[in-house]
């Protein structure tokens, strides 16, 4: 059960340790300081309901049924390039609107929103969660609940250290420039996604 649990954390953590369109938003919101805690326990809940349904057999089903994965795919292509060229927008206005504010200056539920959309309107999410943690936690039968619960906690430490460790950049992103950059890389790699998944 011990080397379940090992596994299952290492493997959740190695999986979503890659900046995509979730670790990119998470990161923006903690270097803005910005509904953080809200974020992060969003973004790992929602992975706990995904790693859950893949160890209870949930990717067998998806597979059952084509269409699925293909619609979710072209809405994932939709919203990651219309996010991309908002955080180009944004890089364009320069200065004083990507300064970090210190009481939240986007409402909770605009953030929350994104935050989900990010989450669940991506196609990655589920072959990472659902197929992939999904399949290689039978290996570990009859701990995969344990492969599990491990994961889960291995996402909530990912994402807690990502959206609370990037208030150490503060200093960094105190200078206009910086958030021009950053919101460049985010909208780079927003459209980067968009284009695996039309293509890839």
């Amino acid at each position: 059960m011990l080397e379940a649990a090992l596994h299952g954390y290492v493997v959740a953590v190695s999986l979503i340790l890659a900046i995509g369109a979730q670790n990119a938003f998470v990161l923006r919101q903690g270097i803005r300081r910005e509904h953080v805690a809200a974020v992060v326990a969003t973004c790992a809940i929602s992975d706990a309901i995904l790693i859950g349904a893949g160890v209870a057999g949930f990717g067998a089903v998806s597979g059952a049924v084509p269409w699925i994965g293909e619609a979710m795919r072209w809405a994932g292509v939709a919203f990651l390039l219309v996010y991309g060229a908002l955080r180009f927008k944004a890089a364009l206005l320069g200065g004083e609107a990507l300064k970090p504010a210190a009481g939240g200056t986007v409402p909770l539920g605009r953030v929350l929103a994104t935050c989900l959309l990010l989450t669940w309107a991506n196609p990655h999410v589920y072959l990472d969660t659902v197929v992939l943690i999904g399949s290689i936690s039978a290996q570990y039968a009859p701990h995969g609940l344990a492969f599990g619960i491990a994961a889960a906690l291995g996402s909530l430490s990912f994402f807690a250290a990502l959206g609370f460790g990037a208030r150490l950049l503060a200093p960094l992103f105190a200078r206009p420039q910086a958030w021009v950059v950053l919101e460049i890389v985010v909208g780079v790699t927003m459209w980067a996604i968009a284009a695996t998944l039309a293509f890839g």
